[in-house]
């Protein structure tokens, strides 16, 4: 099959009145991969699965959306839990042994060592209803502080600087369609030609302004590309957010309008003249001055980020900067313009809202604040005082397993810290050193593969409910095919152990809607309001971006909220803050011993940590496995011939990959795709630096050397 890899499907949903179900017409629903969800039709022929585009004249899927019924016939595909028996191997057992088993070693552990001997870990494609079940599971049947989800590792650092920004996190807060009618759009570390090509259908328009230090796909159709040294992001935003004051680009009608806390940023960024960035960053004064002229002149214009700015020990700050950029500009809350994060995840923005966050509860609610909590537990029947508190982050969740006073048992859905989290060799002796691990999961993941119990649950295509794209649009998920038989939702999983563990079978309901149903109750009047939003509305076709709060006085319902901010800023006050970040260098940087620096990221191919993508003929072929990007020169000094094999060694671990000459890449830069197992594994080489705001690991850098590996071919 023919694709094109940037064109794009409609993503507006699927019209009222399509058939929901299998046969002929096919079922509406969206794509099975990242944020953009872009609106599908899948369609049972014969024993398998089609996909189609809702409205195929408006463009294509990706190359991964049309190939995603093939991971349904994945060989390995798991159809019976598994129990690791006396031998040390993983065997098939039935699913009530398997419960049993996980039920009572819980019940011991607990007892013997405390609630927080368990601890949870999620995932961002979980749907909404996942979701939110998970954290209520973790801190009502379980009754432990001890959840996070890889999300932490997607988008915490722009959560964070939105919501000090703007009082409300929110990915896009207008509909990912205005990018298409942009006069100029500024992408900071982010590669959407590669990531989530049918985002490209909405950026021909717009001249690009491409901040990485990769020339990437998307760079090559930027109007300009400013190319840094890798994590001196930050300082390239204090370097433009200088030049729109001294260039006279500011907008003060807007920033005495709408803004509070310029003058505190601009004194940060008052010594952070162009030629001092220049010597910092590398990118020319002329290609920065022609960026922020360009952003200021257009008529429409857009500042967003993605992980490359996002995934660093100061991710945070390095948002806030770009944020400070677009505020001094006045894009936020005005109609054309502002400044948005291109999520990741397929449910990046709902997995974040409904309670796995270590620090929060549904409705983005945070789990310190007494009204919260009150709220909530009056959802849930509980008394707020048997909900533990904030918990660990991701990576000191996953640091602290087997540790004295750590959690004993892990239970994993949806995600593959084996290979996702940094510092992987260290997660993977943690893991290994747990009393219980129990993953479940389509197929045999790396984390799954290091499981006592493996749990086999519903993909997509098997299972409804919903998801909130990276808009704050609220999507219906719906079947086309049953699960094969032994496959259980991960729903059903959540009720039979909070059953097992004395929980009331009501509390833990198994269907979706009704889930949904109570999720709505628990985020009314939380900052992501989804009590107005229902599956009738959703199936009638309509396009609801929370807040969405409950109808009002008169019963008429409340439209949803595509554009964010056009009135006011979610902070008391009305406006938006500018925040005043100091530029603080890299927790690593290249030495005598380690003398390049080393990047991660994504490829076309692959998604996530590959567990998915790699089990895909076309997808395995395309991209099959870890390679990694050197500049000829550099190669040359190091001996790495093209389609060698080489060793990229850093203080943490090393990485084997297949060496690929880039002659636009940095001659001080090396990059490393992160979608694959074993020795190939990118994150064996990042480190433990975390963002102290956000707990985001420095991911995108990390100080190596790559040599050549002898005897390999």
């Amino acid at each position: 099959m023919s694709v094109d890899l940037t064109a794009s499907v409609p993503v507006p949903a699927p019209a009222a009145g399509t058939t929901v179900g299998p046969d002929t017409a096919g079922t509406a629903t969206h794509c099975a991969y990242c944020a953009l969800q872009c609106a599908t039709v899948l369609a049972r022929e014969g024993d398998g699965v089609t996909v189609r585009p809702a409205d195929p004249a408006e463009g294509g899927l990706c190359r991964k959306g049309w190939t995603a019924p093939e991971v349904l016939r994945a060989p390995d595909r798991l159809r019976t839990p598994l129990l690791r028996g006396p031998d040390g191997e993983l065997a098939p057992t039935d699913w009530d042994t398997a419960l049993d088993f996980v039920a009572d070693r819980l019940r011991a552990l607990r007892a013997g060592h405390g609630a927080d001997a368990v601890a949870v870990f999620g995932s961002g494609g979980l749907t909404n209803e996942k979701a939110y079940q998970l954290g209520k599971f973790a801190r009502v049947a379980l009754g432990t502080s001890r959840i996070d989800y890889n999300g932490r590792f997607c988008m915490s650092s722009a959560a964070a600087a939105g919501n000090a920004a703007f009082g409300l996190d929110r990915g896009l807060p207008f509909p990912t369609a205005d990018l298409g009618r942009a006069d100029v759009i500024m992408l900071a570390g982010a590669n959407p030609a590669e990531t989530m090509p049918p985002l490209m259908r909405h950026l021909t328009r717009a001249d690009l302004i491409v901040i990485d230090p990769r020339r990437t796909r998307t760079a090559e159709l930027a109007a300009l590309h400013l190319q840094p040294v890798p994590g001196t992001d930050l300082a390239l935003a204090l370097g433009l957010f200088h030049l729109a004051v001294t260039e006279g680009l500011l907008d003060r009608a807007y920033l005495d309008e709408r803004t509070s806390g310029f003058d505190a940023a601009w004194q940060r960024a008052l010594p952070w003249w162009p030629e001092r960035v220049e010597a910092v960053t590398g990118v020319p004064v002329a290609d920065m001055r022609r960026a922020v002229t360009m952003l200021a002149g257009a008529g429409r214009r857009y500042v967003l980020t993605g992980r490359g700015a996002e995934q660093h020990s100061r991710g945070t700050d390095t948002v806030a900067a770009f944020v400070n950029l677009s505020l001094a500009l006045g894009l936020p809350g005005r109609e054309g313009s502002g400044y948005g994060c291109l999520t990741g995840q397929g449910n990046g923005q709902g997995g974040r809202e409904h309670g796995q966050k270590a620090d929060q509860l549904p409705g983005y609610r945070m789990i310190t604040d007494p009204a919260a909590r009150a709220h909530v537990a009056g959802v849930w029947g509980v008394d707020p005082d048997s909900l533990p508190g904030p918990g660990l982050d991701a990576y000191r969740l996953l640091d602290s397993l087997g540790t004295p006073g750590g959690p004993r048992a892990l239970l994993v859905f949806g995600s593959n810290p084996a290979v996702s989290a940094p510092r992987a060799g260290h997660v993977g002796e943690r893991l290994a050193a747990l009393d219980l691990l129990v993953v479940a999961d389509f197929v045999p993941s790396e984390t799954a593969l290091l499981a006592d119990v493996v749990l086999p649950v519903t993909q997509w295509a098997e299972e409804e409910g919903t998801l909130t794209n990276m808009e704050g649009r609220v999507l219906r998920r719906r079947p086309v095919l049953p699960p094969p038989p032994g496959v259980r939702t991960d729903l059903e999983v959540l009720r039979a152990l909070a059953v097992r563990l004395g929980q009331d079978p009501a509390r833990f309901p198994a269907a979706p809607r009704l889930v949904f149903e109570e999720l709505r109750r628990a985020s009314a009047g939380g900052r992501a309001d989804y009590a107005g939003v229902s599956w009738e509305r959703l199936d009638a076709g309509e396009e609801l971006h929370w807040p969405c709060p409950a109808p009002d006085a008169s019963g008429t319902p409340h439209p949803g909220t595509p554009r964010m901010f056009l009135d006011r800023f979610a902070h008391p006050d009305g406006r938006a803050r500018f925040a005043p970040v100091e530029y603080r260098g890299s927790a690593e940087e290249p030495n005598a011993e380690l003398p390049l620096y080393a990047t991660t990221g994504r490829v076309l191919a692959h998604y996530q940590s590959g567990a998915q993508t790699r089990r895909v003929p076309e997808l395995a072929a395309a991209a099959p496995e870890a390679f990694v990007e050197v500049h000829p020169d550099t190669a040359g000094r190091h001996g790495l011939a093209e389609g060698a094999l080489a060793r990229v060694v850093s203080a943490h671990g090393a990485v084997v990959a297949r060496v690929r000459h880039a002659p636009d890449l940095r001659t001080d830069t090396v990059f490393v795709p992160f979608h694959f197992p074993g020795e190939g594994r990118a994150n064996l080489v990042t480190g433990a630096a975390l963002d102290p705001v956000s707990a985001m690991p420095e991911f995108k850098l990390a100080a190596v050397r790559v040599e050549p590996l002898r005897g390999a071919s």
